[in-house]
């Protein structure tokens, strides 16, 4: 493990995955008790997405932006909010230049699924129709997001092809969580690794879904056919329950003709981006921006 990383490994708070209430609070505690972000060159707003029910979304515009993504938050389906994910929200569209659109889809497992993916779809078309008021092309629209955020990313993207929805130029997968199946290497024998394990990765899925089967639109790596789809940016941790289906889906991609660019971070784990000191976490949050930033240039 990255040596950066590992130091901050016996500070790492637990988050109890079976007590979503608890987690959620605890997770907001600590979110709110983080430096406020710079947005000194951006305009942000918070705006309400007229659908069955509303949604909530923040909107960050840097000056001269030049596309938009639609943002989804991590938290494996059951936690995280706007204000949670403002520091990653403001830190994308500053590295990016793009309009981000973060979205405070619902939750599981008082939502379970597909409600976070009919807001996110939601979010998608309003974008789409309000482009030329957020200032940015219509063709120029992409959909991105970290962990049960990417999940929402792909499924959207799937969604949209197969509905002839809104167009998406690009899809942005931070360790995406892509198969409930969880029958991969990584997802078998990453047991204790830090912040997110096998546990953690089984109760998330079980809040999602319930007792309900998964689809290709809950879990993107049950999709049999994947042409046709954005191109596409996806990033791994080598200790992450996650990596290997998305390293899986994002061969599938390529081999169904899409364009893909793998980035597999050495020496990090789940979440541990956010871990702003280390090296390795800059070098993954710029690249982030920098894949946006070059996906949107056109």
């Amino acid at each position: 493990m990255d040596p950066e990383l590992e130091a901050f490994i016996p500070f790492l708070p637990h988050m109890d995955m079976n007590d979503p209430v608890a987690a959620r609070k605890d997770f907001a505690e600590r979110a709110a008790a983080a430096p406020a972000p710079d947005t000194s060159r951006m305009d942000v707003e918070d705006r309400t997405v007229p659908a069955d029910p509303d949604v909530k979304v923040r909107v960050y515009r840097p000056h001269r932006a030049q596309g938009a993504v639609v943002w989804l938050h991590g938290g494996g389906g059951v936690f995280g909010d706007l204000d949670t994910e403002h520091p990653w929200a403001a830190r994308i569209a500053d590295l990016s230049g793009a309009v981000v659109i973060s979205v405070g889809y619902r939750l599981a497992p008082e939502h379970r699924f597909p409600a976070a993916l009919d807001d996110a779809c939601a979010v998608l078309a309003w974008a789409g129709e309000h482009a030329g008021e957020l200032g940015v092309d219509p063709a120029r629209i992409a959909v991105g997001g970290h962990s049960a955020g990417a999940n929402l990313a792909a499924a959207v993207s799937l969604r949209s092809r197969d509905e002839q929805g809104p167009a998406i130029c690009f899809q942005l997968l931070n360790q995406p969580g892509l198969d409930d199946r969880q029958e991969s290497w990584s997802a078998r024998n990453f047991t204790d690794t830090p912040w997110f394990d096998r546990d953690k990765l089984a109760a998330a899925w079980r809040h999602c879904l319930g007792s309900r089967p998964a689809t290709p639109y809950a879990a993107p790596a049950r999709a049999t056919d994947l042409s046709g789809l954005p191109p596409a940016y996806i990033a791994t941790a080598e200790f992450c329950p996650n990596r290997d289906e998305g390293i899986a889906y994002a061969l599938r991609l390529m081999q169904a003709g899409v364009s893909v660019e793998l980035h597999q971070w050495p020496g990090t784990f789940h979440g541990s981006q956010a871990i702003l000191s280390a090296d390795v976490s800059q070098r993954q949050n710029a690249e982030l921006g920098a894949a946006l930033r070059r996906a949107l240039a056109g």
